[in-house]
């Protein structure tokens, strides 16, 4: 009976967030053409950042729980579901026409797997240095994009 609830209880959340989801892009869509912002940025910003919560929701809690691989491997493997599972779902869909900023988003990307790949390597760990580094690089991400 206890597996039957948690069954429910993960098919509703999902559903929840799928329609919240739904909610999400279309507020930052109508937010994005009211202010002449253009969609790749909302994209790149808020869009990600709104999705991204849960992720870091997640791993914060995991990582003070001590599941510090539920952490790392939450992060990681939501980076590839979303490149090649969700990517790819898309382009079946309908497909995809890149932006301008697709080379240099794309590079940002592979910088950033390449920088937890370097941290990692560091005593193994991911330390305060490495969260400061990873941390400092998206701010100036974030700056170059909103230029």
């Amino acid at each position: 009976m206890e597996v039957i609830l948690q069954l429910f209880i993960l098919i509703f959340g999902f559903l929840l967030l799928v329609k919240g989801a739904d909610f999400f892009v279309d507020g930052s869509s109508k937010i994005a053409k009211k202010f002449g912002i253009p969609e790749l940025i909302i994209g790149l910003t808020i869009v990600a950042l709104g999705t991204s919560l849960p992720e870091l929701v997640t791993s914060v809690t995991a990582a003070f729980k001590g599941n510090n691989d539920i952490a790392i491997g939450n992060i990681v493997g939501s980076n590839i579901f979303n490149i090649l599972f969700v990517i790819g779902t898309s382009s079946l869909i309908l497909p995809i026409t890149f932006a301008s900023t697709f080379k240099i988003d794309s590079l940002v990307m592979i910088g950033a797997a390449l920088l937890l790949f370097i941290c990692s390597l560091r005593k193994q760990k991911l330390d305060r240095f490495s969260g400061i580094l990873m941390l400092l690089s998206y701010a100036l991400y974030f700056i170059l994009v909103l230029i």
